[in-house]
């Protein structure tokens, strides 16, 4: 067989506890059953490995995307927060692909230049061909875009909306949107996760069929502000949802909230439906490696939270599918994986290696049924900055997790019993305190 495709779907924001899993992980993550509707999704965990602890390297758009793209832990992968661009001189898991004949494309938010409120009015800049990239169409998210664009388009998104007449009606809907919930007058056609499938799929149609290819579809939702169009809202206007652990939000507040989340995601599942279409229409489903993951969650009012940049599992899980050719199927692994492991999978499944992706453990052994574990412990973590005035590192095994936040006491939870992380225990368990700081520091 030849070298594989890769179909890459990556929406932001997606907390890895929001997917189709069986009533047994379900139960196991002490929820109740989410009336999420994802049938593509689904139909992927099918035939494919389902990983339920899969960890973000850092919580944050551009930091997670660095840590992906260089296969390195958030410590060594030089980009703190999203007020920093990602380092050209450091290797992307991109051009290891292009440099193997790989026709190398993306759609959607990057956030691999992120500090910098440029991305060329058709998606390209000359930083995406040294990234690695053949082909791009890089916009911004939904904030940089309002930010950036309110005088003039400085991307592609809202170039096509000044042009279509969109534009000031997108800006006054997003401006000050914070938690309102009610509906873009937006068309559906013109919805960023929309669009930028459209986009997407031309690209597919553009890539030769001699060629192998890797194509990274890069969704705008569910990030907040929750906007959606009138369809989306609809859909879901009389859906009750599991209110938020340990939380005094009004119900009215965070169940409008969670059925906004769960549109965006129905709406995500939709288009990936279309971008699979496409791939089955190229005759190249067979040999396609299909990846879903995310960047970070979000905590939907867990703990009368809400956003990302957390150690507690909502803003930290992340979901991960993987299926294609060699991969066993219908199959769920707790193997503990962190998000930039995916660098040094793709390119092992695709025959080469990446000798800088030093932090990033392949997981093909898990996907071929070869091996059940990785590594014995998954970190995360993120630093002070502008926008996130926290500090900490998050260290997990199989049953314990611990958090050390700088102006907080240490924070020990055992998740085989408390999945919610309610329960200080560190007091009670000083030596695994100790262990899991040790694994932190080396």
């Amino acid at each position: 067989m030849s070298r594989p495709n890769f179909l890459f779907l990556f929406p932001d924001t997606h907390r890895g506890d929001w997917m189709p899993y069986e009533a047994e992980i379900v139960s196991r993550l002490g929820m109740e059953p989410l009336p999420i509707r994802m049938p593509h999704i689904e139909a992927l965990m099918k035939q494919g490995v389902t990983f339920t602890r899969a960890v973000t390297s850092s919580p944050l758009c551009a930091p997670a995307r660095a840590c992906l793209a260089s296969g390195l832990r958030y410590n060594k992968a030089d980009v703190a927060g999203n007020h920093e661009n990602y380092d050209m001189s450091r290797k992307t898991f991109y051009a290891v692909l292009k440099e193997q004949g790989y026709r190398v494309g993306g759609v959607g938010k990057f956030d691999l230049h992120k500090a910098t409120h440029w991305w060329g009015l058709d998606g390209w800049i000359d930083d995406l061909g040294e990234l690695g990239f053949t082909d791009g169409i890089d916009n911004a998210g939904k904030i940089d875009a309002i930010i950036s664009g309110r005088e003039a388009p400085k991307d592609p998104y809202m170039t096509y909306l000044y042009k279509n007449g969109w534009a000031n009606l997108h800006l006054k809907d997003m401006t000050n949107r914070g938690q309102r919930t009610d509906a873009t007058d937006l068309p559906d056609e013109a919805y960023c996760d929309n669009w930028l499938t459209r986009n997407g799929i031309g690209m597919l149609k553009s890539f030769p069929q001699d060629q192998p290819w890797f194509l990274m579809v890069n969704f705008v939702g569910p990030h907040e502000p929750w906007d959606i169009t009138h369809r989306m809202k609809a859909e879901w206007a009389d859906v009750p949802f599991q209110e938020p652990h340990d939380s005094t939000v009004p119900e009215v507040t965070w169940n409008s909230i969670r059925q906004n989340y769960a549109a965006m995601l129905a709406n995500i599942d939709r288009n990936v439906g279309e971008l699979i279409e496409e791939v089955k229409r190229r005759g190249e489903l067979e040999n396609t490696v299909i990846i879903y993951a995310s960047d970070h969650g979000d905590m939907l009012g867990d703990f009368n939270l809400f956003g990302k940049c957390k150690p507690e599992r909502g803003s930290v899980n992340i979901p991960l599918v993987i299926s294609g050719p060699g991969i066993v199927k219908d199959t769920y692994s707790d193997a503990l994986v962190e998000l930039q492991d995916l660098a040094s999978t793709i390119v092992h499944l695709a025959g080469t290696h990446m000798a800088e992706a030093a932090d990033s453990l392949s997981l093909k052994p898990v996907l071929a049924g070869e091996e059940k574990t990785i590594r014995s412990v998954q970190l995360s973590g993120l630093d002070e900055g502008p926008q996130h005035p926290s500090h900490w590192r998050m260290a997990a095994d199989q049953e314990w997790k611990l958090i050390v936040e700088r102006d907080r006491p240490d924070r020990l939870y055992q998740l085989t019993c408390d999945p919610w992380e309610s329960q200080n225990v560190a007091d009670a368990h000083p030596e695994k305190v100790a262990e899991l700081k040790q694994a932190l520091q080396t």
